[in-house]
């Protein structure tokens, strides 16, 4: 794989599949093989689309197609334990979009599988991925603003969505949460580790899943996150970042940045800004580049988006479910999961 192209199979073909193929045609080094659908018409469209030699019907085909390197899994996230499970299985690497599973459980289960098959996987948590977070992170770590104190972020949709769209629908993990507060809380978690200590509540749909979450995540250090998702009203998508010798700001769009604003005591505000020559601020490349770098030099897992991160972020999800009430079909408990592990 060091001298040829990285071969990409992509597993569904839904709105976000669509956006990371058109990034990933884009990288000399990618090559997309194969596309899979529960429909055939819908693999053919996609393929046809994208200039994809091969078009599967279903899941399985493609999980067994051994032309592929890596597969790339875009289904809505109720589905990711089995399809992402499928490609373990069939001995593929996986990429698989968050948030990673429905619960913790189904997370463990697919990195116990990955570990045993000595295969890659990594969760599309692209903001990890993205340059400029990749710098705050870096300014956060060399103390740029102290101990961290507090943390804030949000993500909100206006809708209206109807009550038959999949982020109304219990059985495909809707709800705000899943689809966009995993952002706030990977944000925070990138920043701080697992928290000690979640404290939740939501507004619950007729359907029974959140429409508009707010959670307050602590920490044994002191440190606190405040965040909040919904998809009854659009937010400003900032966040920020306050120390005990400074903070800094994301105005907007804090999970894919054109700029934050580092302020520190004493010192006039710095402002930092995204690279052109880095790309669109909403590519997806970012993370291909890294899972492709990461099969080169014989990984399983990426250090930027790191298994038991992910697995972290996950428990977070299922604390602030089992906080607020929200159940997915055939879960006993919000989410099945083990005690917080404070960081």
């Amino acid at each position: 794989m060091t001298e040829r192209s990285v071969r990409w199979g992509i597993l569904a073909t839904g709105g976000i599949a669509a956006a990371f193929t058109a990034d990933l045609v884009d990288l000399p080094d990618a090559e997309v093989v194969a596309v899979a659908s529960r429909r055939q018409d819908s693999a053919d469209a996609f393929a046809e689309r994208f200039g994809i030699p091969r078009a599967y019907g279903d899941w399985a085909a493609l999980a067994e197609d051994g032309d592929i390197d890596v597969v790339y899994v875009a289904t809505p996230h109720s589905a990711h334990r089995t399809a992402a499970g499928l490609c373990l299985e069939a001995g593929r690497n996986v990429l698989c979009e968050k948030a990673f599973t429905l619960n913790a459980r189904e997370a463990g289960e697919l990195v116990a599988l990955a570990k045993a098959r000595g295969s890659f996987l990594m969760e599309a948590m692209w903001m990890y991925c993205n340059p400029l977070i990749r710098r705050l992170k870096a300014l956060v770590d060399d103390g740029a603003i102290g101990e961290v104190r507090h943390v804030q972020a949000d993500f909100g949709l206006a809708g209206p969505f109807p009550p038959a769209h999949r982020l109304r629908d219990p059985a495909q993990g809707g709800g705000a949460l899943l689809d966009l507060g995993v952002y706030p809380v990977s944000f925070a978690q990138l920043l701080l580790g697992e928290p000690s200590d979640v404290t939740a509540r939501s507004v619950l749909s007729a359907e029974g899943v959140d429409l508009q979450t707010g959670a307050l995540l602590s920490w044994d250090s002191g440190a606190l996150a405040s965040l909040h998702c919904s998809i009854v009203g659009g937010t400003a998508t900032s966040a920020s970042i306050t120390g005990s010798g400074g903070r800094i700001d994301v105005p907007s769009g804090f999970f894919f940045p054109d700029r934050f604003v580092l302020h520190r005591d004493g010192r006039d505000p710095e402002e930092f800004t995204a690279d052109p020559a880095d790309g669109p601020r909403n590519s997806l490349r970012h993370e291909a580049a890294e899972v492709m770098r990461a099969l080169r030099a014989g990984e399983t897992e990426s250090p930027l988006v790191p298994l038991e991160g992910t697995l972290a972020v996950m428990r977070t999800l299922d604390a602030i479910r089992d906080r607020v009430g929200v159940r997915y079909p055939g879960e006993e408990t919000a989410g099945e999961a083990p005690e917080l592990t404070p960081a």
